[in-house]
């Protein structure tokens, strides 16, 4: 006999709420939980790529000593248009698949510093991560929400 089984067959009126309460939370979630992960993605984006284009983004002096054959006036606002649009193209249905793809092509390019600046990224190689590396290594997160939203772009018209 499971767990559940017997909090659902007991005669108390808590286990029976709380397991209300649990199935209409998660009917909400699954509802919803699309369109939160899809915004809060378009935000970082739209947020990291205006910072690029108005020359405030804490990231510059990394990206200019990772990418260091491209000059950084070019390349800089470049990063910030192709952020903006990913975070647009995430908030506009038709486009969603047009953001991921740009999402995905980019991650390769923000993992860089890991290999060419290890010095930077690490505090001790490889488990002792600096600042620069929890910044970066964070995008595991933001290809894993990709993939979420990508995996049921046909499924939902959320």
């Amino acid at each position: 006999m499971s767990y559940r089984h017997d909090m659902t067959n007991q005669t108390s009126w808590l286990p029976k709420r709380l397991d209300q309460f649990d199935v209409r939370t998660s009917a909400w979630l699954d509802r919803h939980c699309q369109v939160v992960l899809r915004l809060s993605l378009a935000i970082i984006f739209l947020w990291f790529g205006g910072l690029k284009l108005l020359g405030l983004s804490p990231e510059e002096e990394l990206i200019k000593n990772t990418v260091y054959w491209i000059e950084p006036s070019s390349f800089i606002p470049i990063l910030g248009w192709w952020e903006m649009a990913i975070g647009l193209g995430l908030l506009y249905r038709p486009l969603i698949r047009v953001a991921l793809l740009l999402l995905i092509l980019q991650i390769p390019g923000t993992m860089l510093p890991l290999v060419l600046l290890p010095e930077v990224c690490f505090t001790r190689i490889p488990f002792g991560v600096s600042l620069e590396g929890q910044y970066i290594i964070k995008n595991l997160f933001l290809v894993s929400a990709a993939f979420v939203i990508g995996g049921k772009v046909r499924h939902t018209g959320r």
